[in-house]
């Protein structure tokens, strides 16, 4: 036997395994036709295989001697590195036998311009796929061809003159040539990509042409990607924010201002806005919604509103949550420069919650005390710190409305100290007392005397709103007939008689108006033998009544 050289074994290792030497046999036997001369092709079996050829008795009965014999008369040969080098070239002949049945096929249909590819991306019927497809059918149990049947309908695709490379149907590119689409239905297992088509020259020009600043501005407004980083000198940063004000569109007047923000200094970009105020209106309130206090702080100290610069500081206490920590800072900001009516509120703020912070540690300590009626009878739902005037005043209405004018949670105090008005302190009051059911001290909320010591009830409010606020408080009816009865206007009286049931009040207003037929009317709708209706017969038998009907 001729064995193979070294460097032939090399060539032979590195193009065929042995697998897929085994498997071209197979193939060439699958799928020559008749009319070709199928070359000779050895078929390099291993040992396990050949021994499971072998009849099992035959094993038994031969011996080391006989099993070389064996082996050396057998028609298949095993792989050595000795054999000769006419099985390279049979192997090489078995290559060309299986492309030429791809010539064969492709001379029957040269129409056709779509090639057919394996999921793996390689052309159906190579000798590569031909490998691959008859080693994976080694493994099926089922046994199936590897080796597709070529059918006479279903048209291949010549590979020189497709339009399209096997690159092209997975990326999308074409080459030369003409392609029809409706050749590549015929066969489902063939999927084609259409080929990108490229943007229009108008959308690169966005990012690479000549703009001038107005134009830059023009194409801002309709929403189109522009780029700022061409205008570098001052000159044109300054002629863009100019066509920005003039377009009146915030967004692009923002937009360009965070581009000079950044590349322009703070002196060089504060000056510039100084003498254009609708961008510096916009810039200051970017830099507020940004929270950028710092640089905000620095342009106005840089245009010299001090005021602003007052109130900005002022706002901070905002973030402060320690109620002695904020009291302390309102403290300081009492010798900012605000305004005079600036000024006096934040000395109110100030004056109130170091109010608030004496009032809280009373209040807190009697309530744990447990000594105060009010406080166990009414407990306290949340803090006063940090509350409104008004809701100060209704709290010291509420808890603290007997005390002297002296203490400091006096609601007589806080209105003399705060210069809280009539109208304010009487509708607080009246309805923290309303709340209590301290009808006694609503009553004497609209008593007065004047210079002859006669007393009559007056009110800084409507009394039809004083009704309101007494019936959302569930005051009695009787409380509410005597404030029904102050109100000014007939037809509103009786219709919030009507609303509350004060039959007294209709009665009497149908008599002074002296509408017979009114009274006559309202007496269907009052209980039979009640007292009202014993006092509308009363009057309507009343002889020295004269009736206008």
């Amino acid at each position: 036997m001729e064995l193979l050289s070294s460097s032939e074994y090399k060539y032979l290792k590195t193009e065929l395994t042995s697998d897929q030497l085994f498997s071209v046999h197979s193939v060439i036997s699958l799928q020559l036709p008749a009319a070709i001369a199928q070359p000779e092709v050895v078929k390099l079996l291993s040992k396990e295989e050949e021994e499971e050829e072998e009849p099992l008795q035959l094993k038994m009965m031969k011996s080391k001697p006989d099993e070389e014999d064996y082996w050396n008369s057998s028609k298949f040969k095993a792989f050595t590195f000795d054999d000769e080098d006419d099985e390279f070239s049979r192997l090489k002949e078995s290559k060309q036998a299986v492309n030429s049945i791809r010539r064969l096929v492709e001379e029957d249909d040269d129409e056709d311009d779509v090639e057919k590819v394996s999921w793996s991306g390689e052309p159906v019927g190579s000798i590569s796929w031909s490998v691959r497809e008859t080693a994976a059918s080694n493994q099926r149990t089922d046994r199936e061809p590897a080796f597709p049947k070529i059918n006479a309908d279903t048209p291949t695709v010549s590979r020189s003159h497709s339009g399209y490379s096997l690159s092209s149907l997975f990326k999308g590119k074409t080459k030369t040539g003409s392609f029809q689409f409706s050749d590549s239905l015929s066969d489902s297992s063939v999927r084609l990509y259409a080929p990108e088509l490229r943007k229009p020259k108008s959308e690169y020009k966005d990012y690479v042409s000549d703009w001038s600043p107005e134009e830059t501005v023009h194409r801002m407004q309709q929403g189109k990607a522009v780029s700022l980083e061409k205008f570098r000198s001052l000159q044109d940063k300054l002629l863009l924010l100019d066509f920005s004000i003039s377009a009146h569109d915030g967004n692009v007047i923002t937009a360009v201002l965070i581009y000079l923000k950044r590349t322009l200094s703070k002196e060089v970009l504060f000056r510039e806005l100084e003498s254009r105020q609708t961008a510096l209106r916009h810039f200051i309130h970017y830099l507020t919604e940004t929270r950028d206090q710092r640089l905000l702080l620095e342009l106005l100290r840089a245009l010299g509103r001090t005021e602003d610069i007052a109130l900005l500081q002022y706002k901070e206490h905002l973030s402060i949550a320690d109620e002695n920590k904020r009291r302390d800072f309102l403290k300081s900001c009492l010798s900012l420069p605000f305004s005079p009516e600036d000024s006096a509120h934040v000395q109110d703020h100030y004056t109130l919650l170091e109010r608030q912070i004496i009032i809280e540690a009373t209040d807190r300590q009697a309530e744990r005390g447990g000594k105060v009626e009010i406080f166990q009878k009414f407990p306290r739902r949340a803090s006063i710190l940090n509350m409104p005037l008004i809701t100060t005043l209704y709290y010291c209405c509420f808890y603290h409305y007997t005390e002297s004018e002296g203490t400091y949670s006096s609601p007589l105090n806080v209105r003399q100290t705060f210069r809280i008005s009539e109208k304010q302190f009487f509708v607080t009051a009246l309805a923290a007392r309303a709340k209590l059911k301290a009808w006694v001290d609503v009553d004497a909320l609209f008593t007065s005397r004047n210079w002859l010591g006669f007393t009559r009830k007056k009110s800084p409010l409507g009394f039809h709103r004083v009704v309101d606020i007494l019936q959302k408080n569930s005051a009695p009816t009787q409380v509410l007939q005597e404030y029904v009865g102050l109100v000014d206007d007939a037809e509103l009286r009786i219709s919030l008689a009507q609303k509350h049931k004060c039959h007294d009040i209709i009665i009497n207003t149908y008599r002074d108006l002296k509408d017979r037929q009114q009274l006559l009317g309202y007496r269907g709708k009052v209980e039979r033998g009640s007292v009202e209706e014993r006092k509308i017969n009363e009057l309507l038998d009343n002889p020295q009544i004269r009736w206008k009907n």
